[in-house]
């Protein structure tokens, strides 16, 4: 069973991202940057793929190192996480112990944490999928890539809707059958030294790109989603918006999708 690290990174110059994050295991690195250029070469016993090139989005850097994955378990990455020693290890046995599983997501370690932390082992479904990201999944490359699963190009940072592809990517993986868990191991420790890529506060067109995401996620059920969204994060955006204005423009962006 062989692990393979997929990080998603810009403006590298270098390969020194490797020691940065502690990589122990075979990985590929989209590096969106100024050049185009694919390198393969040994570090610590390990293989990489360095693949440099001149484009944008995060959703592309993604797929761009997905559809070269070739080990049996793919941990999805970021540049600003350093991964904890043994981690490979750690994946392993958890998806020894869970043969039947497809995708697991792990915890993160960070000072002062806003993302959910993973308690207990449970199973993830359609009600409690979108409160993970991407950069905590390990999934079981051919369960993904033999029901053509990939990031949506037009949602992330760098894309014309502003973040979202991770949602979508998981909410594919549910439709399609594949069996997720949640494990409160942790994997990485995030860093949070670089800002987001695509959060610039609770602005009009925040919510008009969530409106986007819920019509993509589901048309039938994305009125529903937003009103949800509106309500129950309202404290989040109390200061900016009522609520209330908050789902008008959610509306805006799933009636224009």
């Amino acid at each position: 069973m062989n692990v393979q690290v997929l990080i998603a990174t810009t403006d590298q110059h270098d390969y020194s991202l490797l020691e940065k994050m502690n990589i122990q295991s075979d990985a590929i690195v989209a590096n969106q940057c100024n050049r185009n250029e694919i390198v393969e070469f040994d570090y610590k016993g390990h293989r990489i793929k360095y693949l440099s090139f001149k484009e944008k989005g995060v959703g592309l850097n993604r797929n761009n190192a997905l559809m070269r994955a070739d080990a049996e378990l793919s941990i999805i990455a970021d540049d600003d996480m350093i991964f904890v020693d043994g981690y490979v290890d750690i994946v392993k046995k958890h998806f020894r112990e869970n043969p039947d599983v497809d995708v697991i997501i792990f915890n993160l370690l960070e000072r002062n944490s806003s993302r959910y932390v993973i308690k207990k082992k449970f199973r993830v479904r359609y009600w409690n999928f979108m409160r993970f990201g991407a950069a905590r999944l390990v999934f079981k490359t051919r369960s993904i890539t033999k029901h053509g699963l990939f990031f949506n190009l037009h949602f992330g940072g760098g894309a014309e809707y502003s973040a979202g592809e991770d949602t979508l990517f998981l909410y594919d993986c549910l439709k399609h059958g594949l069996k997720i868990i949640a494990v409160p191991d942790a994997i990485a420790i995030l860093t949070n030294d670089r800002g987001s890529s695509w959060f610039e506060g609770y602005t009009d067109k925040y919510f008009y790109d969530k409106g986007v995401l819920f019509a993509a996620m589901s048309k039938r059920w994305s009125k529903l989603l937003c009103l949800q969204f509106a309500i129950r994060r309202r404290k989040l955006f109390e200061k900016e918006k009522t609520w209330y204005e908050a789902y008008k423009l959610m509306l805006k962006g799933l009636e224009d999708f």
